[in-house]
Parts: C-alpha cells; structure tokens; sequence
C-alpha cells in the first residue's frame, strides 16, 4: 500500500463532513452556518456560552456571527439574555424549537454507518488518534482547543462534585461533559 498523506485524509474527511451537513440543511432550509451555530450551543457551558466565545469556536467574523444569532433568535431557535452579575454579557442558549431543528439535522445516515463500520472493525484507539491529530492541527493554528470542560487541566473533581480552578467556581455535571472556551490540556 502506498504512503497516505494525512492531511489529505482529514481534508478529505472534512470535505465529506461538509457535503453531509450542506444536505441536511439545504433539506431543513438552514445554511451550514446556522447549524453550527445550534450544535455548537447544545454543548457548550456557561463559560462559552457568549457571541464572542462562538465567534473564536467558528472562526468568523463578529458580523457574520452577529447576523447569523439575529436570524437565528428571530426563527425562535436561539435566545440572548443579559448576565445577571454583568449586563454588558450576554448569554445565549438554545430554545426548544432550535433543539428540534438541530435534532433533525444531526439525523446522518453517513456518519450511522461509519459508526457501525468503526464497531464492527474494532479500531484500537481510534478517538486517540483523532483527538491527537485535531490538538495537532489546533496547535498549528494556534487556536484554542474548546475541549470538553472534564478533560481540561483546570477540571478538579471534589468529593461534593467538581470545580474550575481557573475560575474557582464549582461545575455542575452538565457543565463538565460541555464544550468550554477556557479549556487547557497543558
């Protein structure tokens, strides 16, 4: 077998990933941007629940991010509500109406069947292997890893539950299996 690039495969991959959700949208009258929108607010936490901490998770502009939250709060899929400690923060979060839209569009034969593929073959580590080669590419890109709050350096599990120790506040369950902007593995 001849050598593979790998990066070849991610894009290629990505590539796939990106057909994949165009349909799905195109069916749901949504574009890809509105779906990444409602996906990534069903698991971020409350530490990246904000326009600007979405804005670094997809890497556009304020604008574009900003007239994608105004259709979207307009649909009633997603809503902004002011910090109760900061009014200049405002946090958004997903209504129900963006739920069912968002289920309906995660709804992937694709990605089903290569699920059942990975089982069925018994890939040794294969989260591993992607999880080491996104830190790579995130790494390369000098961006942010927004990994889940549990697997970040600052995630302390106390025998009452757990807490940041970043921020010193104690976490919810719900918050440690989320997506969170201040996310370290160093």
């Amino acid at each position: 077998m001849e050598a593979v690039d790998v990066f070849d495969l991610i894009e290629r991959m990505a590539a796939l990933i990106r057909s994949e959700e165009r349909k799905k949208c195109a069916e749901l009258g949504l574009q890809p941007v509105h779906l990444q929108v409602l996906d990534y607010l069903s698991r971020c936490n409350r530490y990246s629940d904000t326009p600007a901490a979405l804005t670094k998770y997809l890497g556009m502009t304020r604008g574009t991010v900003s007239q994608t939250l105004l259709l979207l709060e307009k649909k009633g899929y997603v809503k902004k509500t002011a910090d109760s400690a900061d009014r200049r923060v405002v946090h958004l979060s997903l209504l129900p109406e963006g739920e069912m839209m968002l289920k309906q569009a995660r709804q992937s034969e694709l990605f089903k069947q290569a699920s059942l593929i990975f089982k069925e073959n018994e890939f040794v580590n294969h989260e591993i292997i992607f999880v080491k080669a996104l830190m790579a590419l995130q790494k390369a890109n000098r961006s942010e890893s927004f990994g889940l709050c549990k697997s970040c350096q600052y995630f302390t599990q106390l025998p009452t539950g757990f807490q940041c120790n970043l921020t010193k506040e104690l976490l919810s369950q719900s918050d440690s299996e989320k997506i969170c902007q201040e996310h370290s593995l160093f």
